[in-house]
């Protein structure tokens, strides 16, 4: 899915017809607002959005495969270079919010030598300097380190809810580090180049980004998720729903508990990072022969526990599947201290002296803990992963299916398997090879052939009528169960849960959800529900009844309390004409 980013003629290359009367309005609203603010017109807008993360919750970053879908929230970013510098050796970017009230204008003569950013403050133009930064590395990579940046006058207006687990600092980095570029000249941005550019920018504001969330935003198409590998390197590929009668959609449903990534980081984002690495070194270290070095590969601290799946089961004829089953049960036998590890014991376990420990884990990014919950974060990981392997091979067969009641994770239940060769899913190499492959041949992997109705099709299903009927039934009830387990592990594994996002998923699931889980960072943010059109209604009633009645909302945030989500394109390039919008 490589390629450069789309450059739009038109807002309909961007929304769904139902979304362009409304993002019409506000596109022309910001080119207004900055023809009054900077006295002439914007010449081009940068836009990227938030993500929804189906399945694949805190993988990422230990390389494991995920499956999100782009929204229409978004970021966009109006554009001038025709503003010259004061300062000698310096260039001058100008930045304003539509919503100035909140994020106030600022205005920054920078020397170019380097972009500075102080991540201890929580100030908002640090996500645009971090795409900046990043984009300028790039820059400099392709036209050497005497390259000088052109001077910005920048408007942005962003509707992915800040602190909702819906990546709305991923839009914003990937969407300024976009518009960096172009205003630098690029025209042909390569879509694999941005998003590995945002991925390192967002940690400079101190947030121990994965992955996952800028690929979503720089690569997902209209109509299909989005299957996002990290080994052997960064890859995406859409991948389409089955046809459902009614059809299926996603609702995603606000919690208004807010944890922000960069303030929270240190006792939660950035602490899982910094256990599944400690896992990751304990576990190769106590599983793998004697000298064998955990390799450095992607993740943020430089190993992960893909890393030392690898080394595990280097030369494995096994399927990916039954690897993780594997994994599941060594990590239960290994890492037996349910209370956690202190630095103390991780290191008399990894072999590792605690003050390089501290070195390589604890010195990139703020953390506090007293103990290291390594067992329950490994086996988080790894049932996870094995979850986005059966939910991906479902979308892929839907008649294939199986009758049984849905399977467990590993270590759940580790005889039942949903009733397939799990090498039909993943393959003997690695998930991603698998995910490549699993439609057989790249007919499938295209999504062309995906829009087959469960229990249609060669024969394989039952027949018309009231019998197909429960089996779509079955078959949603069973997509909708990893759903619900992922939300178990996260609250039980992964403790990035809270109660109000428990509630929200209770309630959806008495309402009529197949599957409801938190989705994004979590520990507050949004939630994400499997549900079938006939029961959006439904399923909206009750938790307008049950949840945000207690909460006392205005208008406008109860319209922003649920919305109806279908896959969206990915980020966008789109060049103003006479300071209109053609829609």
């Amino acid at each position: 899915m490589s390629g450069p980013v789309s450059t739009v003629a038109a807002l309909q290359d961007i929304y769904t017809p139902q979304a362009l009367a409304e993002q019409s309005l506000r596109w022309e609203s910001l080119l207004d607002k900055f023809q009054a603010l900077y006295g002439a017109p914007a010449q081009f807008v940068a836009r990227s959005p938030g993500r929804v993360n189906i399945i694949g919750e805190h993988i990422d970053y230990s390389l494991y495969s995920v499956l999100p879908m782009a929204m229409t929230s978004d970021v966009i970013i109006a554009v001038s270079t025709d503003l010259e510098p004061i300062k000698e050796g310096t260039y001058k970017i100008k930045i304003a919010n539509v919503a100035n009230e909140t994020f106030p204008t600022r205005e920054f003569d920078i020397p170019y030598s380097d972009v500075e950013i102080d991540a201890t403050k929580a100030e908002w133009t640090n996500y645009f300097k971090s795409g900046l930064r990043g984009a300028l590395q790039l820059l400099r990579k392709k036209y050497g380190a005497d390259f000088k940046p052109k001077s910005m006058q920048v408007l942005m207006d962003g509707t992915v809810p800040v602190g909702g687990g819906l990546s709305s600092s991923a839009a914003f980095v990937s969407a300024s580090a976009l518009a960096v570029m172009v205003a630098n000249g690029e025209r042909d941005v390569d879509k694999q180049a941005l998003t590995e550019v945002a991925i390192v920018s967002e940690r400079a504001v101190g947030v121990n980004s994965g992955g996952m969330d800028q690929s979503a935003s720089v690569f997902s198409e209209r109509g299909s998720a989005l299957l996002v590998s990290f080994v052997p390197c960064l890859s995406a590929r859409p991948v389409s729903f089955p046809e459902t009668d009614p059809e299926l959609c996603f609702m995603v449903a606000q919690s208004f508990v807010t944890s922000n990534k960069q303030e929270t980081g240190p006792i939660h984002y950035n602490l899982r990072v910094v256990e599944c690495s400690l896992a990751a070194a304990y576990l190769n270290a106590k599983l793998c022969a004697k000298g064998t070095e955990l390799p450095k590969d992607a993740g943020p601290l430089g190993v992960s526990l893909r890393g030392f799946h690898d080394n595990y089961f280097k030369g494995s004829s096994l399927s990916m599947q039954e690897q993780l089953n594997e994994l599941v049960d060594l990590t239960k036998a290994t890492l037996t201290q349910e209370e956690g590890y202190t630095l103390e014991e991780v290191a008399a376990g990894s072999g590792i002296p605690v003050e390089e420990l501290r070195a390589r884990f604890l010195s990139s990014f703020p953390v506090r803990a007293e103990r290291y919950k390594l067992r329950q974060r490994a086996l988080h990981v790894f049932t996870e992963a094995w979850r986005v392997l059966q939910f991906l091979f479902m979308l892929e067969h839907p008649e294939e299916f199986p009758d049984e009641v849905p399977g467990k994770a590993p270590g759940e239940n580790p005889d039942e398997n949903l009733g397939e060769d799990p090498s039909e899913v993943s393959g003997e190499d690695s998930e991603e090879d698998s995910a490549e492959d699993s439609a057989e041949d790249s007919d499938e992997g295209s999504g062309e052939d995906l829009g087959e109705r469960p229990g249609g099709g060669s024969g394989e299903g039952p027949g018309e009528g009231s019998d197909e009927e429960e089996y779509v039934m079955r078959y949603n009830d069973k997509l909708g169960a990893l759903l619900n387990e992922t939300q178990d592990s996260c609250r039980d594994l992964y403790e990035c849960s809270c109660p109000e996002l428990d509630e929200i998923c209770t309630i959806a699931r008495a309402a009529g959800s197949y599957g409801s889980r938190l989705t994004g960072a979590g520990w507050g943010g949004c939630t994400v529900h499997l549900v079938s059109v006939d029961k959006v209604d439904d399923i909206r009633s009750a938790l307008l009844e049950d949840y945000y009645a207690k909460r006392h909302l205005n208008v406008r945030g109860l319209e922003d309390a649920i919305v109806v989500s279908r896959p969206m394109n990915g980020s966008a390039v789109y060049v103003v004409k006479d300071g209109k919008i053609q829609v």
